[in-house]
């Protein structure tokens, strides 16, 4: 049987901020540690976190990835310097992970790795999904999953990020740093189970953009025109603008149907772009020609209340049951790097407050990505720029 614990901290020096949370997390049972989870600010050694964590928990498994910012039961800190851990005691789970993952091969990777899960447990009954966070085709991804594990499966997790640049991101397994790697943890302890959400406040604004010419997750035309200068032309940005310029206010909404928008709060779920070749933009997944895609706005008041909203559903198909476990992905540009004006505290507040147990926060383990898997219409679905919660229970 699984058992979670959390720690989340703020420290420079990497060794000491490994060591720190794993101290909290575990007191003096560090070494009882069977796997362990971490995400840390882009500005840490990941090497020596990987290092310090095998030294204090040799006979642990470990994973972890790059993002802009974390969130524990301490709160919120989005700094160069922070990290988050999860560490869990208990045999009652699969781990295996690739490198190499790219857009064009996401979904033989992923059919790799699930196979081999597969095959070393047919117990499965969730997977926590972590990838590179810059070209994939995370709809592949998904789709690979469920052909060898099956739909009814959920996949929860996130991409990696750095500091909102699109630059680069890094995934861990055990001691291997890699920059486009992938890892899977497959959950066996059939105790548990998993409610997952995602909310993001946008709303889409004009008349949208026409994928004219795209192959797979990557976008040639829009409108009939070069994809990149024409999303830069209608963001209003000049022709030296980067990624990193337009994902604070880039989001593209893809139009939901009536049902998945009831679900969902949203007339549209959101897609980010973090990477392009000259004119040629790279997806978060799919976007097949005559996709129509919305520029959207951020609605400070919207985000509020429909996180409010998605805690209390998830409260509601909990029946009473005491959550021993919380991972959470939310998306960069909704922390204090776009433009600093959300209370983050505040709504961190809002999604955590509801699952405390006599007062207490449950072990959590949230970062700031660049995209998060959450089920959508009873699917497994691939989000951006919104909050994901990932509720375990027994």
């Amino acid at each position: 049987m699984l058992t979670f614990h959390s720690a989340s901290a703020r420290v420079v020096n990497s060794g000491r901020a490994m060591t720190e949370c794993l101290e909290v997390a575990m007191g003096n049972s560090i070494q009882e540690a069977d796997l362990i989870v971490f995400h840390a600010s882009i500005g840490h050694d990941f090497a020596e976190l990987a290092r310090t964590a095998k030294q204090l928990a040799p006979n642990a498994r470990l994973v972890g990835a790059s993002c802009c910012g974390v969130v524990g039961r301490e709160g919120v800190s989005e700094s160069m310097k922070d990290i988050a851990v999860m560490a869990i005691t208990g045999k009652d789970f699969v781990l295996e992970h690739t490198d190499g993952i790219y857009g064009s091969n996401s979904y033989e990777k992923c059919l790799e790795m699930a196979r081999r899960m597969k095959a070393e447990s047919a117990d499965i009954n969730m997977v926590y999904f972590m990838a590179s966070g810059i070209d994939i085709a995370n709809d592949r991804c998904i789709a690979a999953f469920e052909e060898v594990l099956g739909s009814d499966v959920t996949i929860f997790g996130a991409t990696s990020s750095d500091n909102m640049k699109g630059f680069i991101s890094y995934q861990v397994v055990d001691e291997q740093v890699t920059q486009h790697g992938a890892f899977a943890i497959g959950f066996t302890d059939k105790s548990l189970k998993v409610d997952t959400q995602a909310t993001h406040g946008f709303v889409a604004i004009g008349e949208p953009l026409v994928v004219t010419k795209s192959t797979g997750h990557i976008i040639h035309e829009l409108n009939n025109k070069p994809a990149w200068t024409e999303y830069l032309n209608r963001l209003g940005l000049a022709a030296s603008a980067t990624c990193g310029d337009t994902i604070p206010v880039g989001a593209l909404g893809e139009e939901l149907n009536d049902a998945l928008a009831a679900e969902y709060g949203n007339r549209h779920i959101l897609r980010v772009v973090t990477s392009h070749t000259g004119d040629d933009m790279y997806y978060a997944t799919d976007c097949p020609e005559g996709t129509k895609l919305w520029l959207t706005t951020r609605d400070e008041d919207l985000i509020f209340r429909e996180m409010a909203q998605m805690v209390m559903k998830m409260k509601d198909r909990m029946q009473g049951k005491t959550p021993v476990a919380v991972f959470h992905a939310d998306c960069l540009a909704r922390g204090r790097f776009l433009f600093n004006r959300i209370i983050k505290e505040e709504l961190v507040g809002i999604m955590q407050t509801p699952f405390y147990t006599n007062g207490e926060c449950p072990p959590w383990l949230g970062m700031y990505g660049f995209g998060e898997f959450a089920r959508l219409g009873g699917l497994n679905t691939y989000h951006n720029y919104t909050s994901a919660l990932y509720v375990i229970y027994r």
